[in-house]
């Protein structure tokens, strides 16, 4: 059993880190308990905004989008430079928040602030490079270009387990486009938002930019209700469940404005007879429990030829025995905990209906530590052999569940990857080039995440991220991801002294 540090001992450590970003903790006291899954007490009590408060926020944001949108944006990027210095100093910080609050594992939670930083760097160099094209004019002495222009406010809404990353991936480059940001980060992580918030308030104030860029509306499903029907909130990214995006994308249509959606994902990898075996066991691990599976690339499904499918699924098992559970901040645990009680009774109620249907749980599934820390959830890993592609597998539970499927040819096992309705992330293991290139081909993966040799989860910056049919459709970060925080226009440029209409056209 790994040592767990007490309540006390967790609060300690969050007001130190949220002192030395600078968090004015004395101005966010309230009664909004903050709870820590690493003990499931409170560690925190702050203040939330009022309906009120969040028409104001609005209101500044887009008064500020007036003056910012003017700015070139070269210069708009050294805000965002200095607020990447500033999350380079503070990394360690901000991870002692990140794990308080959400239960990562250390290297998890530097890995996420390290995803904030490799962002800013991004962004900074698209300052320099909003492109547009310019196009050949099918009348003489006329000229066809389109240019991009700032879309307006942005409003951010994210889930716990990603609780600074995924806001720094849209912030970042909304903000070198020229818009401005209001946040409303998940209820259970508002201590890493304010963090994040307060080092780019810094960075504003530092670089001399004007005021009302940024905001974070600390909320429960209201306020993130309010900004979704604002009709001055030009553009709403949200992450978070099918159901949420359900629910925010028919408001937002209705009122014509934009919607980038990162909804579920139910993610699937393949492994074929020639695949590295070694490689593809790494993959599978580290992907399926990882974050205790409580990422929206876990791995959920597992693919097997049925030549393997023995003696691959029984190293999974022996691996997952030997996988350390515990308090994220204890040295070499790789499973922390659950973020709370609603999860736990969701894995449990997603495998008994796995049993249900057929399936058989080969080992895990059970929950850890309820002596030590009656008010947390520790479990442990589960893989499940299934019959077929039942209901229960059909469905994305956010806990570690790895469900085993088994396939005899490559068609058979691409359209078990496809039959879900989510399509985020995706995986093959092959040393066979032909199946790498075919799951990769038009006719392969439907996901908007393909991958060769590696697991589901992972993904870097330089590359857009996001999911087909119930993931929703959006990207975020990479190659041309920022065109989602612009608007097109196109012009037409007449230098000839004549006005020839198009198409051959006559008029007057």
């Amino acid at each position: 059993m790994s040592p767990f540090p007490t309540t006390a001992d967790i609060r300690s450590d969050v007001q130190q880190a949220l002192g030395v970003i600078g968090v004015d903790l004395d101005a966010v006291k309230g009664d909004a308990e903050v709870r820590s899954p690493i003990t499931g007490e409170v560690i925190f009590g702050l203040a939330g905004h009022s309906a009120g408060d969040i028409d104001g926020i609005i209101g500044r944001a887009a008064a500020a989008f007036l003056t910012w949108r003017e700015v070139p944006a070269p210069v708009r990027g050294r805000l965002v430079k200095r607020w990447g210095q500033l999350l380079v100093e503070h990394k360690e910080d901000l991870a002692t928040l990140i794990t308080a609050e959400v239960g990562k594992i250390r290297s998890e939670a530097l890995g996420e602030v390290q995803e904030m930083i490799d962002v800013t760097d991004l962004a900074v160099g698209q300052s320099r490079q909003l492109f547009g094209k310019t196009m050949p004019s099918e009348r003489p002495g006329h000229r066809l270009a389109e240019t991009w222009h700032p879309l307006g406010v942005v409003a951010v809404i994210s889930a716990f387990n990603f609780p600074t990353a995924v806001y720094a991936w849209n912030t970042a480059l909304a903000l070198v486009a020229g818009d401005t940001v209001v946040w409303k980060p998940s209820e259970v992580t508002p201590l890493s938002a304010l963090a994040t918030d307060a080092l780019l308030a810094r960075a504003a104030r530092e670089v001399g930019v004007p005021a009302d860029l940024h905001h974070v509306v600390l909320s429960d499903r209201s306020g993130g209700r309010q900004l979704v029907e604002d009709p001055r909130v030009a553009l709403v990214s949200a992450t978070g469940s099918v159901r949420m995006g359900r629910e925010i994308a028919p408001v937002v249509a209705a009122r014509f404005g934009r919607t980038l959606l990162e909804l579920g994902g139910n993610n699937a990898a393949i492994v074929t007879p020639s695949a590295d075996q070694d490689l593809a066991l790494r993959g599978v691990v580290f992907a399926a429990a990882g974050t205790a599976g409580q990422r929206c690339t876990t791995l959920r499904r597992l693919i097997v030829h049925t030549s393997i499918a023995d003696h691959f699924v029984g190293r999974i098992a022996d691996a997952y025995r030997t996988l350390p559970i515990g308090s994220p901040t204890a040295d070499g645990v790789l499973v922390g905990p659950l973020i709370s009680r609603a999860a736990f009774d969701a894995q449990q109620a997603a495998l008994a209906a796995a049993v249900d249907q057929g399936g058989e749980i080969v080992c895990g599934g059970g929950r850890v530590f309820a002596d030590d820390q009656p008010s947390a959830y520790y479990v442990e890993p589960a893989v499940v052999r299934m019959p077929s592609q039942t209901d229960v597998v059909q469905q994305e539970t956010f806990a570690p569940i790895l469900y085993v499927l088994t396939y005899h040819t490559l068609d058979e096992a691409i359209a078990l990857n496809n039959a879900v309705p989510q399509g985020l992330s995706s995986a093959i293991f092959t040393n066979d080039q032909a199946e790498a290139e075919r799951f990769v081909s038009v006719s392969g993966s439907d996901c908007g995440i393909a991958n060769v040799n590696i697991g589901t989860s992972g993904a870097e910056i330089g590359g857009a991220f996001g999911g087909e049919k119930e993931t929703g459709g959006g990207r975020e970060s990479g190659t041309d991801s920022w065109m989602a925080y612009m608007r097109q226009a196109t012009n037409t440029i007449n230098f000839s002294g004549q006005l020839p209409l198009a198409q051959g056209v006559e008029f007057i």
